[in-house]
């Protein structure tokens, strides 16, 4: 039997208490929401994760990239929404989804993609189902609510002979919130602005049947999703610092950390030295623009006790530094001996769980688990 000091390091470690716990708040909440949940499954890439979010309530699944999609339809899961703009190159990946009984179905917000959509489907016999991405925060894609775009995309994919099923939308510029009162505004913005391209749709005489939204902070600010037909979120089901500080999670909440051994120390400068560089953590520094900034992940015992104060402060990519935010630590070499085993709270637990080929699932009873995991596209 595999326990946590059996693990060599840098590894990606998954408290499974907290991920149910953390699943089951987000399912009751659209429960209570009278909404259906499609969770987006970038955040894990990982069967075992999937099967949970399922069997908990959710009702389809959310995908970033074909290989998902492959995956999770192999796994039993029908029904898809790959949620990135469909390039006309994978169109025959698409179609051969499809074919084996895959409900997939693909995103655009353009008329040219449209036009490569409906020649694509005619030529190969395929009548694809495609949603219009909205933008309703000015934060990536889409097009604008009131954008006459909006009706030229839905023209071209209905005279072309596709199935219009609906509209979606993604508010990431609720990762730049931290205050509830401004969750709640643009979780309000993100609804609005989804059901008016829907409403837009609907007078033109274009069938629009989904109404999809969602971000992990929205989710779980809504007040009320009235006209909306489902929510998708991701990072909801780790958790992470970026998480905790817009504010829609406590520490206690993050399962996803990383295992690490402290591999020597700069005494004079007050750092312990770990073998989790970036190659472990990742690039993203999203603490930074934010209240607090964790540096590329907050220090915690092998236990998994938050040590305030102690971050990684810089990464190399194997080498990873840890320091303490009130200044020199003179104590570093002995608090943190050579050897000590350290987790590390990610920044950002899609990129963290992304530099690793699986995770080590925790369970209650100190036993863990390999769960393997997705890469590539």
């Amino acid at each position: 039997m595999t326990r946590l000091t059996d693990l060599d390091t840098p590894a990606a470690l998954i408290d499974t208490a907290r991920m149910q716990r953390n699943i089951d708040r987000m399912q009751r909440r659209m429960d209570e929401l009278g909404v259906r949940f499609r969770p987006h499954v970038k955040t894990s890439k990982s069967l075992p994760v999937v099967k949970a979010q399922m069997a908990a309530g959710a009702r389809g699944i959310t995908v970033s990239t074909l290989k998902e999609a492959e995956a999770c339809f192999a796994a039993g899961v029908t029904d898809i929404v790959y949620a990135v703009g469909i390039a006309p190159g994978r169109l025959a990946q698409v179609a051969a989804l499809r074919r084996r009984g895959c409900d997939l179905k693909i995103i655009t917000d353009n008329v040219a993609t449209a036009q490569a959509i409906a020649t694509f489907g005619a030529e190969a016999g395929e009548r694809f189902e495609v949603w219009i991405e909205i933008d309703t925060d000015g934060h990536r894609s889409g097009i604008k609510p009131e954008e006459a775009t909006l009706l030229e995309v839905a023209r071209t994919l209905r005279d072309g002979g596709m199935r219009l099923g609906g509209v979606l939308t993604h508010a990431g510029a609720s990762y730049a919130c931290s205050r509830r009162d401004a969750l709640i505004a643009i979780a309000e913005q993100e609804r609005a602005g989804a059901v008016r391209a829907a409403v837009r749709l609907r007078e033109a005489g274009f069938p629009c049947e989904a109404v999809s939204v969602g971000s992990t902070p929205t989710a779980l600010s809504a007040e009320r999703l009235d006209g909306v037909t489902e929510v998708r979120a991701g990072v909801y089901v780790f958790f992470d610092l970026v998480m905790l500080n817009v504010g829609v999670c406590g520490v206690e909440e993050i399962a996803l950390s990383v295992l690490t051994t402290v591999i020597g120390h700069q005494r004079e400068k007050g750092w312990a030295i770990v073998d989790a560089g970036w190659m472990a953590m990742s690039r993203d520094r999203g603490t930074r623009a934010q209240k607090i900034d964790y540096g590329y992940g907050q220090v915690c015992a092998e236990s998994g006790e938050v040590l305030d104060g102690y971050f990684v402060s810089d990464a190399n990519q194997e080498h990873g530094i840890v320091s303490y935010a009130g200044g020199i630590d003179p104590d570093i070499v002995a608090r943190f001996p050579v050897g000590t085993r350290l987790r590390i709270l990610p920044n950002h637990a899609c990129a963290t769980a992304a530099q690793h080929p699986g995770f080590q699932a925790l369970a209650g009873a100190g036993e863990i688990a390999a769960w393997s995991r997705l890469h590539g596209w």
